[in-house]
């Protein structure tokens, strides 16, 4: 089916039959967002929700490597360093995105092909209809730049079963499509090779489409994914990460044989120290919130002085500037960074993002 569209550099909002497209197009970086693509993706998600015609919405990433791979850091991180006063607008417009997804009146479909991390978690797996293919990479990779997982992944994560969301937000590691739909933040695995069949079928819906009828469609093109080695590790997992330090998470982890174990302890071990036990306790507090607005609140107000801290700075250059791959912690072990220290973290300094809502 042919497909009309208007291209406006970083963004292609475009039709095919019924389902309106939202593309992110930055493929060299990895369709990673920038505040115009926030915008241009907020504004297209307002303007499609009253249009009778569209059934659906669907998000996918231009390019073959992947959906998002998360919020274009290496600008934060330059606006940062700069003292740039407008440094956390790009999380004050990004934020809110993030809950219009997980509220949006129509059907609403990512297609979580390829690399799909941080904030490009944010964009799809708050939606109502998460489609993960074989070749999904899927993470929440922050504690390794320094930072901590946002974008309602501390409403998300504590979610998953078990400890299985604290393995990810601490670990950071990336995970397949069949772990993706156990941790509950996909649900359903459709080949890559039968994406674009799929939008044209949705395409051929009828506008004003319920969410049933969008999933009986998605459900076409499903396959049955490989196994999960999430669950297959599922009772390690619980009994490492079930504690209330990183300390204790690390301690339970030695007594523990096999490879897994052996390598979840060596990935933490590069980790910030700071930015595991700030991330323990957001996901902690996550698990004990009511809503997803409180969670982004207190996300926000953690990366706002996060940004005050050597970490991050140093975790981006690391990663992402001189790619060295060899980040200088401070402080360098987890002893280092008392329950204390974390506090400031949490005591807000800006205005709230959803004045509307009671926290």
């Amino acid at each position: 089916m042919p497909e009309a569209a208007t291209q406006s550099d970083e963004i292609l909002i475009g039709r095919i039959g019924s389902a309106a497209i939202i593309r992110l197009n930055r493929p060299k970086a990895l369709n990673s967002l920038n505040l115009a693509m926030v915008r241009a993706m907020k504004a297209a998600m307002e303007r499609f929700a009253e249009d009778p015609e569209v059934s659906c919405v669907v998000l996918k990433g231009e390019g073959e490597r992947g959906l998002c791979a998360g919020g274009d850091i290496r600008v934060i991180h330059e606006m940062g360093k700069a003292d740039d006063p407008d440094v956390t607008r790009f999380w004050r417009e990004e934020f809110p995105l993030n809950y219009m997804i997980a509220h949006y009146d129509k059907p609403y479909v990512a297609l979580m092909d390829g690399i799909v991390m941080g904030g490009g978690v944010g964009v799809s797996s708050h939606g109502g209809h998460r489609i993960v293919t074989e070749r999904t990479r899927l993470a929440m990779p922050e504690t390794g730049i320094g930072y901590v997982p946002d974008v309602g992944a501390t409403w998300l994560l504590p979610r998953a079963p078990g400890e299985t969301g604290t393995w990810m937000a601490l670990t950071g590691e990336a995970i397949g499509a069949a772990d993706a739909i156990y941790a509950g933040l996909a649900d359903t695995h459709v080949p890559s090779e039968r994406l674009g069949a799929l939008v044209d079928a949705l395409g051929e819906l009828k506008g004003g489409a319920s969410d049933e009828q969008v999933r009986v469609v998605i459900d076409r093109f499903a396959v049955v994914p490989g196994g999960s080695e999430l669950e297959a590790h599922r009772e390690l997992i619980d009994r490492a990460f079930g504690f209330e330090t990183v300390e204790e998470i690390v301690a339970a982890l030695r007594k523990e044989e096999g490879e897994f174990a052996v390598r979840t302890r060596e990935i933490i071990s590069k980790r910030s120290p700071t930015s595991l036990k700030l991330a323990l306790r957001l996901l902690r507090l996550g698990r004990q919130s009511s809503s997803l607005v409180e969670c982004l609140e207190r996300e926000f107000t953690a990366g706002t002085e996060i940004l005050r801290n050597r970490d991050f700075y140093e975790g981006v250059r690391a990663a992402i500037v001189d790619k060295d791959r060899n980040p200088k912690w401070s402080p360098a072990r987890l002893e280092e960074v008392g329950e204390a220290d974390l506090d400031r973290y949490f005591a807000a300094r800006h205005p709230v993002l959803f004045p509307d809502h009671r926290l």
